[in-house]
């Protein structure tokens, strides 16, 4: 069942950082935000793009499913980016957010797709029958 966020995990330190990348959002990014998330279009939840969160900035945060969505790009498969994004992972889920992660290209070449996805994950995380996500 959905929860109210409590906002403690809200980091205003980087909120200067968050707001410069919300202007240069990537395209896969603007994308997902704009025929996806954006204006409670996904199931009517409220999304916010490039939020602080812990010592991090999520790309996307549902704050009621405590979800977050992060779009990887090419630098995403550098060994040293990888390690982060693991350790940021770890870190959200220890907090209880589920970080459920897409490519550049799954946006851009089948954002239907990953429409589709999101919404069966909050119809299954809803009904209660959400055991455990892929990333």
């Amino acid at each position: 069942m959905p929860r109210k966020y409590s906002n403690n995990e809200y980091n205003k330190n980087l909120q200067p950082y968050a707001n410069k990348l919300r202007k240069e959002m990537t395209k896969a990014e603007a994308c997902l935000w704009k025929y996806v998330l954006k204006a409670k279009q996904l199931c009517g939840y409220q999304f916010r793009r490039q939020r602080p969160v812990l010592k991090y900035i999520a790309d996307f945060i549902c704050m009621e499913l405590m979800l977050v969505i992060e779009v990887d790009g090419i630098t995403h498969h550098w060994e040293e980016t990888i390690l982060k994004d693991k350790k940021k992972q770890t870190d959200l889920e220890a907090t209880g957010f589920t970080v459920l992660r897409f490519t550049d290209d799954e946006v851009l070449n089948d954002i239907n797709s990953v429409h589709a996805f999101l919404e069966d994950w909050i119809e299954k995380k809803i009904n209660g029958s959400l055991k455990s996500t892929p990333t």
